[in-house]
C-alpha cells in the first residue's frame, strides 16, 4: 500500500508538472527560451524519477499478488501516460520510439508531429506505411499539376479536396492550421471572390518555407504576409458588380512541415446580402461552389460547433451532390466554444452521417501567442497543436482513446492525406483511359497536319535565325562598292540640280507656288559670260557648296539608311515577319551597329575629302565622263517633269482645262490682265484650288523648258572641252561629284560595309541566341499563330505521353504496396474493430 501511494503521488506530480510546463510554454512562447528550457528540465526530471521508481516497484512486486483496486489504478496510469489524448486513424496506442521518430522525421513533420510539441510515437510499420502513402500522394499531385497544364478536357484531371463553408465558420483558420501560417485574405467585407487552388508540396530537404504563384511569375515568396497581400489584391481585383469569379488563383506552398495535398478554397456561403453587395451574390456563390464539389472531388465541409448541424450550409450543399456522404469529410471548428458533451455528440452525429466521419478541431491561436505570430513569419502549428492537446486532454471521457472520435488538426491532416490518396488512386483508371484517348487524337493531328515533324521553340528559333543569316549573306554578296557608289552619285546628282537651280536657273526646285503675279519669263534669264568675274564666282561658289556640303556625314547617312532599308526588307520576307519581338530586336541590332560605326566613319571620310575643298583638277577623261553622266541626269529629270505635268493635267480635268488655267496665269504674269488683290480667293472665273494647280503646271512647264535648253547646251561642241567650264557648269559640277564619290565609296566599303557585315550576324547570335532565356524563346515562338499551334500539339503529345508513363509507374507502385500489405495481413491475427475502422478508409 505504501508503494502504491508513492506511485500515485508521483503520477500526480508528473501530471501537474506537465500541465505547468505546457502553460509556461504557451504563456512565454519564444520570448523566454531559458524559462522554457527550465520547465522542460523539471518535466524531464519528474518523468525520469517516475520511470525509475516504477521499474524498482515492478521488481519489488514481482510475483506478489496486488489488490484489485491497485491493479486498476496502475492500468489507468499506464493508459493515460501512453495516450496522446485521441486515437489516430489506425486506432493503435502510441509508443515512444526515438529511433523511429528520427528515421521518419520528414513524414512526422508533414503529418503534424513536431519535436517542439510532442514526440513521433508511431510504430516502425506505421511510419513506413505513412512514408509510402506520402510518396504516392506526392506523385499523384505531380500528375494532377501536369494534367492541369494539358487542360481542354474535364476527364483529364485528378480529384482535389474542395473546402466549403459559410462565412465565419472557421474555414480559413482550418487551412492556415494545415499550412502552419496565416496567409489567406481577411477583411470585414467579402474578400475571397475567386477560387484558390492551393497545392501543398512537402520538401523534406528544404529549410525554408515559401510560396509561388505559377501564373504570375513572381518567383519564390518567403514572406507569408506578402502572399496574403497578393491574394487580397487578386481577389479584390474582381469588380463588385461581378460578385465572384470562377477564374482560379493558383498558389503552391513548399515546406518541410506540410503534407502533400491539393486543396481548393472557395468563397464562403452567405445567407443575406449586405446593402453594398449585389442581390444575386448568394446565388452566384452557390453556383460557383456547386461547380467545384462535383465528383470526383472530395468535399471538406466546414461547420462551426456553435451552429447546429441541421443549419450547416456546407453540409446542406454537400448533401445535394453527395447524398450518401461517401466523399464528404465533416470538420467541426470552434470546439472549445461549446460543452464537451455537445461537441462529442456532434462528432458522433448519426442524423447526418458521413462515411468519412467528422473531425473536431480548435484552430484558434491562443491569445498569449498572438503577439508572437503577428508578423505572419513564424509557424503557428506548434501553438495550435498545444492548444488543442490542452483542450482535448482536459476532457478524456469525451475525446479520449475510448471515445472513438477523431479530433485535432494532426488527425485532420492524416485523414486528408489518406482520403486524397485513395480518391486519386480510384480515379487513375478512368484518367488513364481519358489520357489514352486524348493521346490518340493528338498523335493523329501531329501526323496528319505536321507530318510528324518535331518542333520546339529552340529549334524554330535556330532555324529562323539560320535562314535569316543565309539571306543576309546573299545580300552582302550583292551589295558592295558599286552599289554604294551608285547610291552616293544619285544623292550628289540631286544636290547638283539644286545648286544649278539656285545659282543659274533662278528657280528653286521646291518652290511650286510662286505668287500669281510674279514675272518669270525664260527670256529674262541671264546669258553666260566667261569674261565676267561674276560667272567665275558663281562656279567657284557652287563647287565650294558641293565639297563643303558635309560629304562625310551625308555619304555615311545615305549608305547607313540604305543598309537599314535592306535589313527591313530581309525581315519582311523572312519568318521573323510574324514576330514583333524579333523584328524589333533585329532592327535595334542593325541600328545600334550602324550608329556606332557612323560616328567615326563620317569624321574620317570628311578628312579624306578635305583636299577637294581647296583645289580640284580634272582630267579630260573625267570631264567626258561627267558630260555623259549629267546628260543622263538631265534626261531623267526631264522625264520626271513631263510625268508630273501629266499628273497635274489629270487633276485639272484634262488638257483643255489646264490650257485655260495656265493661259490665264501667263496673261497675268505678262501684265495683260490686272488682278484686284493677289488672287488667293480665286480670279478669272477660276477657283483658288484650280489656280494653285495651274501655278504648279506653269512651274513644271518652265522647268521642262529649262532642262531641254541646258540639255542642248551640254550636247553642244562648246561643252566638249573642260576649258569651257564656265559655259557648262553642269558638267564641271558633275565631274567634281564623281571625284568625291570615288573617294567616299572606297572608304565606306572598307570601314562601314566590311565592319557591319562582320558584326551584324554575331550581334544577332547574342541578342536572339545566347542572350534569350527559355521563357523568352518560348514567347518568341508563340508569336506566330501557326507555330504556336504546332508547338501546342507537340507539347500536348509529349506531356500526355509523360503523364501516361507516370500513371503506369504509379499504378505498379500501388499494386506492389497492396501485395506487401496483403502478405503482412496474412501473417497477423485478425484485426480489431478499431483497426478495421482505420483500414476501412481505403474501401470507399
Amino acid at each position: 500500500m505504501f508503494g502504491g501511494a508513492m506511485i500515485a503521488g508521483l503520477v500526480y506530480i508528473q501530471y501537474q508538472a506537465a500541465k505547468a510546463g505546457n502553460y509556461a510554454v504557451d504563456l512565454f512562447g519564444q520570448a523566454t527560451a531559458a524559462a522554457s528550457n527550465a520547465a522542460g528540465t523539471v518535466v524531464g526530471g519528474a518523468t525520469d524519477i517516475f520511470q525509475r521508481t516504477k521499474a524498482g516497484w515492478e521488481k519489488t512486486t514481482d510475483g506478489i499478488e496486488l489488490p484489485s483496486w491497485l491493479q486498476k489504478m496502475l492500468r489507468t496510469d499506464e493508459d493515460s501516460s501512453s495516450s496522446g489524448g485521441s486515437s489516430g486513424p489506425e486506432g493503435s496506442p502510441k509508443e515512444s520510439r526515438a529511433g523511429t521518430a528520427a528515421a521518419g522525421a520528414t513524414t512526422a513533420a508533414a503529418l503534424g508531429y513536431s519535436t517542439d510539441a510532442e514526440e513521433d510515437t508511431r510504430s516502425e510499420e506505421k511510419a513506413a506505411r505513412d512514408d509510402q502513402m506520402m510518396l504516392l500522394t506526392k506523385k499523384m499531385i505531380e500528375i494532377r499539376s501536369l494534367l492541369q497544364t494539358v487542360g481542354q478536357s474535364e476527364s483529364l484531371t485528378l480529384p482535389s479536396i474542395v473546402v466549403i463553408g459559410s462565412q465565419s465558420s472557421g474555414k480559413s483558420s482550418v487551412l492556415e492550421a494545415i499550412v502552419g501560417h496565416e496567409f489567406l485574405p481577411k477583411g470585414s467585407n467579402m474578400v475571397t471572390r475567386r477560387p484558390i487552388e492551393l497545392t501543398l508540396v512537402n520538401t523534406p530537404d528544404a529549410h525554408a518555407e515559401y510560396g509561388e504563384f505559377p501564373a504570375l511569375g513572381l518567383g519564390k515568396i518567403t514572406d507569408f504576409v506578402q502572399i496574403q497581400k497578393t491574394l487580397t489584391d487578386l481577389n479584390l481585383a474582381v469588380p463588385e458588380k461581378d460578385c465572384v469569379s470562377d477564374d482560379p488563383i493558383q498558389l503552391r506552398i513548399y515546406s518541410p512541415n506540410v503534407p502533400d495535398l491539393s486543396l481548393i478554397d472557395l468563397p464562403g456561403y452567405t445567407q443575406v446580402s449586405g446593402h453594398d453587395q449585389p442581390a444575386e451574390l448568394k446565388e452566384r456563390i452557390a453556383e460557383l461552389c456547386d461547380k467545384y464539389i462535383q465528383p470526383p472531388n472530395v468535399i471538406l465541409a466546414i461547420s462551426a460547433a456553435d451552429v447546429d448541424l441541421a443549419n450547416s450550409t456546407s453540409l446542406r450543399a454537400s448533401r445535394r451532390v453527395d447524398p450518401r456522404g461517401e466523399r464528404t469529410i465533416g470538420v467541426i471548428t470552434k470546439m472549445d466554444l461549446v460543452d464537451a458533451e455537445r461537441g462529442a455528440s456532434m462528432l458522433a452525429d448519426k442524423k447526418y452521417p458521413l462515411r468519412l466521419g467528422y473531425v473536431g478541431v480548435v484552430c484558434r491561436i491562443p491569445q498569449q501567442s498572438t503577439g508572437i505570430f503577428s508578423r505572419g513569419s513564424a509557424n503557428i502549428t506548434n501553438a495550435i497543436t498545444r492548444n488543442e492537446s490542452a483542450y482535448f486532454s482536459a476532457h478524456p471521457e469525451e475525446f479520449g482513446p475510448g471515445s472513438d472520435l477523431d479530433v485535432g488538426t494532426k488527425n485532420l491532416r492524416k485523414k486528408l492525406m489518406y482520403v486524397l490518396e485513395q480518391t486519386m488512386a480510384a480515379s487513375l483508371a478512368t484518367t488513364s483511359e481519358a489520357i489514352h484517348q486524348e493521346l490518340a487524337e493528338a498523335t493523329y493531328e501531329y501526323k496528319v497536319q505536321y507530318n510528324d515533324r518535331p518542333l520546339s521553340a529552340e529549334s524554330y528559333l535556330a532555324e529562323s535565325l539560320d535562314a535569316f543569316k543565309h539571306a543576309f549573306k546573299g545580300f552582302t554578296e550583292s551589295f558592295g562598292r558599286a552599289e554604294v557608289r551608285a547610291i552616293l552619285k544619285h544623292e550628289l546628282d540631286q544636290q547638283i540640280l539644286n545648286l544649278l537651280a539656285q545659282r543659274y536657273w533662278n528657280k528653286p526646285f521646291d518652290d511650286l507656288t510662286p505668287p500669281l503675279i510674279e514675272p518669270d519669263l525664260l527670256s529674262e534669264l541671264p546669258r553666260s559670260d566667261p569674261d565676267n568675274p561674276l560667272w567665275h564666282l558663281k562656279l567657284d561658289a557652287s563647287s565650294a557648296s558641293l565639297t563643303k556640303l558635309g560629304i562625310g556625314r551625308l555619304a555615311t547617312t545615305v549608305v547607313a539608311n540604305a543598309l537599314q532599308a535592306h535589313i527591313d526588307r530581309l525581315i519582311s520576307t523572312s519568318s521573323f515577319s510574324a514576330h514583333p519581338f524579333a523584328r524589333q530586336t533585329i532592327t535595334q541590332a542593325s541600328a545600334s551597329i550602324l550608329r556606332d560605326l557612323s560616328y567615326d566613319t563620317s569624321d574620317e571620310l570628311e578628312i579624306c575629302i578635305k583636299p577637294y575643298k581647296y583645289r580640284i583638277e580634272l582630267e579630260d577623261s573625267e570631264w567626258a565622263r561627267g558630260r555623259d553622266n549629267i546628260t543622263a541626269v538631265l534626261k531623267g529629270e526631264l522625264r520626271d517633269c513631263d510625268a508630273a505635268i501629266k499628273a497635274v493635267e489629270s487633276d485639272l480635268g484634262g488638257k483643255k482645262k489646264m490650257k485655260d488655267v495656265t493661259g490665264f496665269i501667263d496673261r497675268v504674269r505678262s501684265g495683260e490682265v490686272v488682278l484686284e488683290g493677289d488672287g488667293t480667293g480665286g480670279a478669272g472665273g477660276f477657283s483658288s484650288a484650280l489656280l494653285r494647280k495651274g501655278r504648279e503646271a506653269v512651274f513644271l512647264r518652265d522647268r521642262a523648258e529649262i532642262l531641254r535648253m541646258r540639255l542642248m547646251a551640254v550636247r553642244s561642241k562648246q561643252c566638249a572641252s573642260k576649258k569651257n567650264k564656265y559655259y557648262c557648269p553642269e558638267v564641271f559640277l558633275d565631274a567634281v561629284a564623281d571625284k568625291l564619290t570615288s573617294t567616299a565609296d572606297l572608304f565606306l566599303d572598307a570601314e562601314l560595309l566590311s565592319k557591319f557585315y562582320y558584326n551584324f550576324p554575331r550581334e544577332l547570335d547574342t541578342r536572339l541566341g545566347r542572350g534569350l532565356t527559355p521563357s523568352e524563346i518560348e514567347r518568341f515562338a508563340r508569336e506566330d499563330p501557326k507555330i504556336r499551334r504546332h508547338l501546342d500539339v507537340v507539347h500536348r503529345k509529349a506531356l500526355l505521353e509523360h503523364v501516361l508513363t507516370e500513371i503506369e509507374a504509379l499504378r505498379q507502385l500501388e499494386a506492389r504496396e497492396k501485395r506487401v500489405a496483403s502478405r503482412g495481413t496474412q501473417t497477423k491475427a485478425p484485426a480489431t474493430g478499431e483497426g478495421r475502422r482505420a483500414r476501412g478508409w481505403g474501401l470507399f
